[in-house]
C-alpha cells in the first residue's frame, strides 16, 4: 500500500499541542505496515480514557480536554487515525475501509494492552469506536458519545419510534447530506476551512492552521475526501454491530452538542436503544457546534472526568 508522511516539522510550535509523539505499526491488509500516532499522558497505570477523533481533524482537537482529564488521575489515549495527524496516509482512496480503521484502531489497542477503557467519540470516533465495543465490550468499562452516529441502528425498534415516531420524521432532522455534496463536489478544501465551518466559535488564524499541519498539500487528504462516502459503506457490519450495541449494559452517556447541524437531531437514538444508557445524567454541550472538542472543551472534560468518577473500581 503506497502511503505518504507528514514531515515532522509540521507539527512543531503548534498553539497547545505540546504533547510526546508515540507510535505503533500496524498491519495495511496488502503485506506491509502502517505507522500510527497516538498521544499517552498520564500515569501508565491510571484507568484509561481513549479519545477517537472524527475527519478531518486529527488528535489536536483534544489538545484542550487532555490537560484537564490528566488532572483528575487518568491516562488519555488518543490517536491519529491513519490518514490523519501524524499517522501514516495511503494515497488512494480505495485503500480506505470502514473495516480498516476498526482492524488498525482495535491493534493500537492490543499492542497496548488497554483493558477497562472509557471511550470518547465524536464523528468517525464513534463509527470506529462503537464497532469495537461491539466486537469486544468486554475491553470497555464505559462510553461517551459526543456528536457521533453509527449507522444501520434498528428503525423499527419501539423505543425508537417512541422518541421519533416515524423513520421520515427523523430523516428530515439530519443534516449529512449537504456536507456530503460539499465533502464531494469541492475539489480542494482544507482541514482547517472544515472545521471551521462545523465549529460556534471562531478560531485564531493558527488554530486553522494547525488543523491544516498534516496535509502539506492535497495528495495528503484521500483519508479525508473518501470519508464521507464511507458512512453508509458497511450497514451489513454495522447492523451486526448494533445487535451487540443495544445489549451493552456498561455506562453508556450522550454528550451532543446545541448547534452541531448534522448530529443534534440523533441524541436521543443512544439512550433509546443501548442498555447501559439508562439512567445517565444525559447532557447538552452548550454553544458546541460539531468539533464541540473545539468549542467547549472544559464543558465536555468535565463531563468526562464527572462520568469516569462514577464509574465501578
Amino acid at each position: 500500500m503506497k502511503f505518504l508522511r507528514t514531515p515532522d516539522e509540521r507539527f512543531a510550535n503548534l498553539p497547545d499541542y505540546h504533547f510526546s509523539p508515540h507510535y505503533v505499526m500496524v498491519d495495511d491488509t496488502e503485506g506491509g505496515q502502517l505507522r500510527v500516532h497516538y498521544l499517552d499522558e498520564g500515569a501508565p497505570d491510571a484507568p484509561v480514557v481513549l479519545m477517537l477523533h472524527g475527519e478531518p481533524s486529527w488528535s489536536y482537537l483534544y489538545r484542550k480536554m487532555i490537560p484537564i482529564v490528566v488532572q483528575a488521575g487518568y491516562r488519555v489515549i488518543v490517536p491519529d487515525l491513519i490518514g490523519f495527524g501524524r499517522s501514516d496516509k495511503p494515497t488512494q482512496q480505495e485503500n480506505y475501509t470502514h473495516t480498516r480503521h476498526v482492524q488498525w484502531i482495535g491493534s493500537l489497542l492490543n499492542q497496548l494492552q488497554l483493558r477497562n477503557i472509557t471511550l470518547v467519540c465524536q464523528d468517525w470516533g464513534g463509527l470506529i469506536g462503537l464497532r469495537l465495543v461491539a466486537a469486544r465490550p468486554d475491553l470497555f468499562a464505559g462510553v461517551i458519545a459526543a456528536n457521533t452516529m453509527l449507522p444501520a441502528f434498528p428503525l423499527q425498534h419501539p423505543k425508537l419510534k417512541e422518541v421519533f415516531g416515524t423513520w421520515q420524521k427523523l430523516k428530515t432532522t439530519v443534516g449529512f447530506g449537504s456536507w456530503y455534496s460539499f465533502s464531494q463536489l469541492y475539489p480542494r478544501w482544507t482541514a482547517g476551512f472544515v472545521i471551521q465551518m462545523g465549529t460556534a466559535v471562531k478560531m485564531p488564524k493558527a488554530v486553522k492552521a494547525a488543523y491544516d499541519a498534516p496535509y502539506p498539500s492535497q495528495d495528503y487528504m484521500a483519508g479525508a475526501r473518501v470519508f464521507p462516502r464511507l458512512v453508509p459503506s458497511e450497514m451489513k457490519q454495522n447492523a451486526q454491530a448494533w445487535q451487540q450495541l443495544i445489549k451493552f449494559n456498561k455506562p453508556f452517556l450522550c454528550a451532543f452538542s446545541d448547534k452541531d447541524p448534522i448530529m443534534s437531531s440523533m441524541a436521543g437514538i443512544f439512550p433509546a436503544l443501548i442498555a447501559g444508557c439508562a439512567g445517565q445524567p444525559h447532557t447538552t454541550i452548550y454553544n458546541g457546534g460539531h468539533f464541540l472538542q473545539e468549542d467547549q472543551a472544559e464543558q465536555l472534560a468535565q463531563v468526562v472526568v464527572k462520568f469516569c468518577a462514577r464509574l465501578p473500581k
